[in-house]
């Protein structure tokens, strides 16, 4: 039984390719390099802004999470800079992808190579009260690692 929401988000694909689910079971769909001038090689270390040729309407209250892709990151090194990109939903721009090789070795990434995946998620917009103290838990401000291995 498929529990998953589903909703038609509107794609504009200047380089034909669509975001894209590998498996029936698959949470982040595939994007692909547009890259009609050519392939980019990274050097160990490199950074750059790979472009997808999409445009995405998402609806309000809808994000895009932009993640690594698993095979990339574990075969090759490569990896996104800013771990995971989020794309607010009133965005209009080109997505572009924050790549980096963290490898030993250079890697070459071609147009219509898969370079990261997106998983789409509701958020809650909070407001924000001033306050002069916050309440106390058991936990207090026990924070990274305090609790052991």
């Amino acid at each position: 039984m498929n529990n998953s929401i589903m909703s038609k988000i509107k794609v504009v694909s200047k380089s034909g390719f669509m975001p894209e689910y590998a498996t029936e079971g698959s949470a982040g769909a595939d994007l692909r390099a547009y890259l009609p001038d050519g392939p980019v090689t990274l050097m160990p270390g490199e950074r750059r802004l790979v472009p997808t040729g999409l445009f995405v309407e998402l609806p309000p209250g809808i994000e895009a999470q932009v993640r690594a892709r698993s095979g990339l990151s574990i075969k090759h090194g490569i990896g996104l800079v800013n771990g995971v990109g989020t794309v607010d939903s009133d965005y209009r721009g080109e997505w572009n992808v924050p790549v980096i090789n963290w490898g030993n070795e250079s890697y070459t990434i071609n147009n219509g190579d898969r370079i990261a995946q997106v998983v789409f998620s509701q958020y809650i917009r909070e407001e924000f009260e001033p306050a002069e103290s916050i309440d106390e838990t058991k936990r207090g401000d026990g924070g990274f690692g305090h609790t052991g291995i």
